[in-house]
């Protein structure tokens, strides 16, 4: 096979770079990066680019596999990868988004400046991290039936609204409302049942987190007030998914679909690309049970900010004059969903796969709230720990130019076990905080594994990303607190 160099893209702009259809003979569409020239230098280091030409081989994929800057080697397709396929003709692919199902990003802001927090940060940290069940394999206070899970996984954040857990405003601001329709709990095997009964309110270990953050700089005054942030201000961010429910599912289902490939005549250069007609039974049970998975990390996530907001509570009343803690926004990155999007020139309903991508809608769009169909979409990009985080706006470009997608974060640049080889856990704690971030994390190794080396640089990520023009920045965060399983 013809060796992956920068010599096979033709540069469309200075972030946006295409390997022709005609580059492999198995090729259906073009793919597309959208990086720096030097950020897809680094990207020809692992296999990332090789999985977006393997996926643009499926059946029925619309215009291109696209790239994101924070591409790195995943499972099958490359993390930060996005592609769209036609419901007729087209294949649904579990590896196109991943086994964390609907692992994502949520923001609260707070209303509370750094000054007036300051003094009880340490009393928050320890809160939070005892409010919050972090840590691989960790179980929730809160364990379910059958039949109580089934619902939490039909109805997402919805179900939390029902218990008291959830406001009006926190559903509104969440994509999809927090709850994709569809979900079938029949799909679901005995085994992913019995791993999500206890594991709702959880934080999970890996790269997942809570972080305390000060808002260091505004970039886009009109996008701010709408989101109800300003400089100074005290917020916070939740990233975690649907825990070992969805990693089942998706095992699950890369063990069925192995058969399907076969059944259905598809030819994979990649076993691990297998996937199943959308129309297909294999395709639609797929489905009812990835969406289940959706909704329980939506609901994951609004049960820890639930949570978040009890500790805050507990620290902060009588001590400050506003604790309560507003949704910003909850998005996705690990999601398969069916959206319409120009293609060839018209409006065209495809199943856009999203693995390590964020959705990133412009202005007018639908399923916008009102207060942000002007702005558009919020945009969650946290960086890697010790390093900032972002808060951007889809545009109307990145309908145009990438299925309404943009980046998820920092992207892998060293695996877990290279980190843990070159990184000593107590070092780095003490670094960070030397560096006034306070740290609560269950060990010393999984800290190494976060480290912030091991991750490129967020800013980079984001300006490539702002430079194509499918995103706007917002503003940027700086950790205070971090809280790692």
């Amino acid at each position: 096979m013809t060796e992956i160099t920068l010599n096979i893209f033709t540069q469309i702009g200075e972030y946006e770079w295409e390997i022709p259809p005609d580059f492999r003979s198995d090729m259906r569409v073009p793919v597309r990066v959208f990086a720096s020239k030097s950020l897809l230098e680094d990207s020809l280091n692992d296999k990332s680019i090789l999985q977006a030409i393997n996926a643009s081989t499926l059946p029925g994929l619309v215009e291109a596999v696209m790239v994101m800057p924070d591409m790195h080697q995943g499972y099958g397709f490359p993390i930060g990868g996005v592609a769209a396929t036609d419901p007729e003709g087209g294949v649904i692919s579990p590896g196109g988004i991943g086994y964390d199902i609907n692992c994502g990003v949520r923001l609260l802001s707070s209303q509370i400046t750094q000054e007036e927090i300051s003094q009880w940060l340490p009393d928050l940290a320890t809160k939070i991290n005892q409010y919050c069940p972090s840590g691989v394999g960790v179980d929730s206070d809160l364990t379910l039936s059958k039949n109580e899970l089934a619902a939490a996984c039909s109805e997402g954040a919805k179900w939390a609204k029902a218990k008291g857990y959830a406001t009006a405003e926190d559903i509104k601001h969440t994509e999809e409302n927090g709850c994709l329709a569809g979900a079938s709990p029949d799909k679901l095997s005995q085994r992913a049942l019995d791993r999500g009964r206890t594991q709702l309110g959880t934080l999970g270990g890996g790269n997942h987190f809570i972080e305390v953050d000060l808002i260091v700089e505004i970039f886009d005054e009109k996008a701010a007030s709408a989101m109800g942030l300003f400089e100074g201000e005290i917020a916070v961010q939740i990233h975690t998914g649907s825990r070992g429910f969805g990693h089942q599912i998706c095992t699950d289902y890369v063990r069925r679909l192995q058969g399907a490939i076969h059944q259905y005549g598809i030819d994979l250069p990649d076993k691990q690309l297998v996937c199943a007609p959308i129309d297909s039974p294999e395709g639609q049970d797929y489905l009812g049970a990835m969406r289940c998975g959706a909704n329980f990390a939506f609901l994951n996530r609004q049960l820890l900010a639930n949570k978040l907001r009890e500790a805050f509570e507990v620290v902060l009343a009588g001590k400050v004059d506003n604790w309560h803690l507003k949704q910003v926004y909850d998005i996705a990155h690990n999601i398969g969903k069916f959206e319409k999007h120009q293609v060839g020139g018209e409006q065209k309903t495809v199943c856009v796969h999203r693995k390590g991508a964020t959705r990133a809608f412009g202005p007018g769009s639908e399923g916008l709230p009102e207060d942000y169909r002007e702005i558009g979409q919020p945009v969650l990009v946290p960086g890697s720990m010790g390093t900032g985080s972002w808060v951007l706006t889809g545009t109307e470009t990145s309908m145009m130019r990438s299925f309404g997608s943009s980046c998820h974060g920092a992207g892998r640049v060293m695996s877990r076990s290279q980190a843990k080889r070159e990184v000593w856990g107590e070092d780095l704690l003490e670094r960070l905080e030397n560096e006034g971030i306070l740290i609560r994390a269950g060990s010393m190794p999984g800290l190494a594994e976060e480290a912030p080396q091991a991750y490129k640089d967020v800013d980079r990520v984001v300006d490539s990303v702002v430079g194509a023009k499918i995103a706007k920045k917002v503003a940027r965060l700086f950790p205070l607190i971090v809280i790692k399983g």
